[in-house]
């Protein structure tokens, strides 16, 4: 029996490759015979495409095909609804795929022999368009008058609204002794993974269109790509190659239908890499989004109703704006006991590039929020910021927002205390020997789901194959879920070698392809070492039964059911909408140039309850990675755009952090309750440091400074402007 593989900091399977470039991306892929595709995007907001002309484009030196809407044979898709058009133009049966709603729509695509010639074919293309009126606000999109966007999807632009409603607001706002009401603003953030939108597509020997490209669930991509082409999900195979980053940005296909189209219509392999500037205009982003908050307290500091109203900018096409809201709705009463509450969370179509599932997934947006309203609150009070959520942080039985209990054991209180002490909380703060630099700490908590929410059959397979005689020699783990960098594929290994009881050595991973394995379901909602680990567990115990029984190979599948939840009560919101969740507690200390406006974050303290650390240093990995991401969309990332159109759609104006622009330090605290459902009791860390960066940091603007910014990012000119300098 091999010493425990799980909590024990394995390097990373996927390293060597990777640092050395020996590491094959969607990007690297080729074949002999290979052709190149370029799409030709609508560049504008809001129009009506009457005409295309692509003879002269078809002519061209090297092209061997010129694709428009009339060559998709179903020419819908969409990750919760098919309300997106593959190719924008007339031609299609279906109504109103002439409309491009957004700069990224995708209007022609040209197969070459070279990508110089597919680029030189794509100026050669002549578009007619009508321009047609351009919704660029949520709330100017919500007024009865607008324009329809979708008018095949109702009378309305509002394609989601959620309710909460638990007690009698009114009557707890009459009987509060204090009361904060705030209105916020959160920015759109661009996902910036390294690897752009990529991919190569061919038939394989058996006929299957097979595409090789960066994604997060193969199984959905692989529906969704059948559904389009109008051929049967077996005829189509999808392979994930190594992938640079996702971050949510992968969940809704980019490259994959077209490329598919080409590849099974021309019968040769095809390949494309989107630019930097294909992806920034042509992928969704994190959702905008617009909050109105009022919250009362009794004088003892008790929290007794929270009313708030969220509007989130869906862009032009659903996405997952359903999913996305619809956690904004839960997180939005923060990890807090109130007993009375009233929210209303809308997603609104509009002309700009769609909202998407984006790391928290919602809940950053409305955190920031909740944070704001308890830092205000304890000011108004008199009270420390960490006591004040001490008394009123949720406990094992307390009801959340949603009127149920949250599936225990809830830990906001462990994680709070953890942060608390590590970051030393009562210290008082250095001041600076310069007059105009002062300093600041501040406070944040929160809580994500795990695993997919609503009333959906949360499920995952795994296969195991023991080999070998009087010994183990080898044991074989086939499982799709995609790694996108987070190190999965090490912890699917360990966690088998933890109940094979042999080295990870001797242990053989096979992953994501959809043809020869079961649906993992995504590599999103924090949920992948939760649901992989259980499905590997279940079938490698399943296969060393059969293995102590002597059978050779051993070979054993395994589908994990998670606990069912319940969808949304479509009054009151009332419902059991996820099975696990955890808890994060974070503090920062700042430093605040009142002369230039400029804030160094000096130090982040972030205390996460993974329930077990599968592989500890990974973990760490993903809280440091997290607060550097989460500290761009506080400080730095600015994503600016005017009547639909992307004006930041580089990364010489779009801005992410560098190594000069991170926190100072980053301190882990990794707090372990075990979830008494996860393996080995793990529960997802992926998303839950990211959660309350913002809000800290605010609290500690504020605190070095007597100014609430309710909006960010935290820019030199935006800090200005609040202490009335400019």
């Amino acid at each position: 029996m091999s010493e425990d593989s799980v909590g024990k900091s394995l390097p990373r399977i996927d390293a060597r490759g990777k640092v050395t470039g020996e590491t094959q991306y969607s990007g690297d892929l080729s074949m002999n015979g290979m052709l190149y595709m370029k799409i030709l995007f609508a560049e504008r907001p809001h129009a009506r495409v009457k005409s295309i002309y692509t003879g002269t484009a078809q002519g061209a030196p090297g092209v061997m095909a010129v694709y428009t809407a009339k060559d998709v044979p179903v020419n819908e898709y969409g990750l919760q609804i098919p309300d997106q058009p593959v190719l924008c133009g007339p031609g299609a049966e279906k109504p109103y795929t002439d409309i491009v709603r957004f700069v990224g729509d995708q209007v022609a695509v040209v197969v070459a022999r070279s990508e110089v010639e597919a680029e030189a074919a794509l100026k050669l293309i002549q578009v007619e368009y009508e321009d047609l009126p351009i919704l660029s606000d949520p709330i100017t999109a919500m007024r009865p008058d607008a324009p329809r966007l979708h008018p095949d999807r109702g009378d309305s632009n509002v394609c989601v609204h959620y309710k909460i409603r638990k007690g009698d607001v009114d009557l707890a706002f009459a009987k509060a002794d204090v009361i904060v009401e705030g209105q916020y603003h959160t920015p759109v953030q661009e996902h910036a993974f390294l690897q752009p939108e990529a991919g190569l597509a061919y038939m394989d020997k058996d006929g299957h269109v097979t595409i090789q490209s960066g994604g997060q669930w193969t199984h959905a991509d692989r529906e969704t790509i059948a559904h389009a082409l109008g051929l049967p999900d077996e005829m189509i195979r999808v392979i994930y190659p190594a992938i640079g980053g996702a971050f949510g940005g992968r969940e809704d296909l980019s490259v994959q239908i077209v490329l598919a189209l080409a590849a099974w219509k021309l019968q040769r392999p095809v390949k494309i890499v989107w630019t930097r500037r294909e992806s920034m205009i042509g992928h969704g982003k994190r959702h905008a989004v617009s909050i109105k908050a009022k919250w009362g307290a009794t004088k003892d500091g008790k929290l007794v109703a929270a009313e708030s109203e969220l509007i989130g900018d869906g862009g032009a096409y659903m996405y997952t704006s359903n999913k996305v809201l619809g956690n904004a709705a839960i997180t939005s009463t923060g990890p807090y006991f109130i007993p009375n509450a009233k929210v209303d969370v809308y997603g609104v179509y509009t002309n700009n590039v769609p909202g998407a599932a984006f790391r928290g997934f919602g809940a950053p947006q409305a955190l920031f929020m909740a944070e704001q309203q308890m830092n205000k609150l304890a000011e108004k009070l008199g009270m420390d910021p960490v006591e004040f959520r001490l008394k009123n942080a949720l406990r094992d039985g307390d009801t959340m927002g949603v009127g149920t209990p949250a599936p225990g054991p809830v830990s906001v209180v462990q994680c709070i205390e953890a942060a608390r002490d590590k970051f030393n909380w009562k210290k008082t703060k250095q001041k600076s020997k310069k007059s105009h630099l002062v300093r600041g700490h501040g406070f944040a908590a929160g809580f994500k789901n795990v695993g997919f929410s609503f009333g959906y059959q949360e499920n995952c397979w795994a296969k195991v194959e023991i080999h070998g005689n009087g010994t183990m020699e080898k044991a074989i783990v086939h499982h799709a879920g995609a790694e996108v960098g987070q190190g999965t594929h090490t912890v699917m290994i360990q966690m088998a070698a933890q109940v094979l009881g042999i080295p990870e050595n001797r242990i053989e991973l096979k992953t994501s392809d959809s043809s020869t394995q079961g649906n993992p379901g995504s590599a999103s909602a924090s949920r992948l070492t939760f649901m992989a680990g259980n499905s590997i567990k279940g079938a490698a115990e399943a296969a060393l039964d059969k293995w102590n029984r002597e059978e050779r190979p051993a070979i054993a599948e395994f589908k994990y059911l998670a606990p069912r939840t319940t969808p949304f009560d479509k009054e009151t919101g009332y419902s059991s909408p996820n099975f696990s969740y955890a808890y994060v507690a974070q503090a920062a200390e700042v430093e605040v140039d009142t002369e230039t406006g400029h804030i160094r974050v000096l130090r982040i303290t972030s205390a996460d309850d993974v329930g077990k650390a599968i592989n500890p240093d990974l973990v760490v990995g993903q809280v440091e990675g997290a607060v550097v991401q989460a500290h761009g969309y506080a400080m730095l990332e600015d994503y600016k755009t005017k009547d639909g159109k992307v004006l930041t759609d580089q990364f010489s104006t779009y801005l992410i952090p560098t190594i000069w622009d991170i926190p100072e330090s980053v301190e882990s605290v990794l707090v372990e309750v075990p979830d008494p459902n996860g393996p080995w009791g793990a529960r997802g860390v992926g998303e839950l440091p990211f959660l309350t960066v913002a809000p800290a940091i605010a609290a500690a603007i504020h605190d070095a400074t007597g100014v609430w910014i309710d909006e960010f990012p935290f820019t030199p000119e935006r800090v200005l402007r609040s202490l009335g300098k400019i």
